[in-house]
């Protein structure tokens, strides 16, 4: 995998340029919407909350060193931002059934509810945000972009002091 631009001699600096400002661009539109989605859940939850609650959804209940591991980020950082989900009713705590000191976190019913709420919402905005595509550059695009954060997660793990963040 090539780490540096000297690696890539044959890769048009032009084209990687277009690609690095396309990609700001839609880092700062991402942000300005929030990408949260349409009608009454719109922007309703941080990308935060969002992508913790997902992890649980898909993954079940779990302790805080597995949850920030698979996220790509500290203990400390997952267990700031869980805090709020269990305050809201989101997220449950419960005892580890194999280690009564552990602490494993889980989605709430109240969490699953929520979670549809927003995934609909977001659902709805991706539709309207490619509704002239085809299905076809619906999947490509998925893909590629799937490829890109899994390279730019893979990278940033390489860095000295870095976690990549993966959803």
């Amino acid at each position: 995998m090539p780490t540096s631009p000297e690696m890539t001699p044959h890769t048009d600096t032009a084209l990687l340029d277009a690609l690095q400002h396309q990609v700001a661009v839609f880092a700062r539109r991402a942000e300005q919407s929030r990408l949260g989605g349409v009608g009454q859940a719109r922007n309703s939850m941080d990308r935060a909350a969002y992508l913790l609650l997902n992890r649980l959804d898909q993954e079940g209940p779990m302790g805080v060193k597995a949850l920030a591991c698979g996220m790509g980020i500290d203990s400390s950082t997952v267990t700031r931002q869980v805090a709020p989900l269990v305050d809201a009713g989101l997220v449950s705590r419960a005892t580890h059934p194999e280690d009564g000191r552990a602490v494993v976190l889980e989605l709430s019913e109240r969490g699953h509810t929520r979670l549809d709420e927003v995934r609909a919402s977001r659902r709805a905005l991706m539709a309207m945000v490619t509704e002239e595509w085809t299905d076809a550059e619906r999947e490509s695009f998925t893909a590629l972009l799937t490829r890109f954060n899994i390279s730019l997660a893979d990278i940033t793990a390489l860095s000295p002091g870095g976690s990549a963040s993966s959803s």
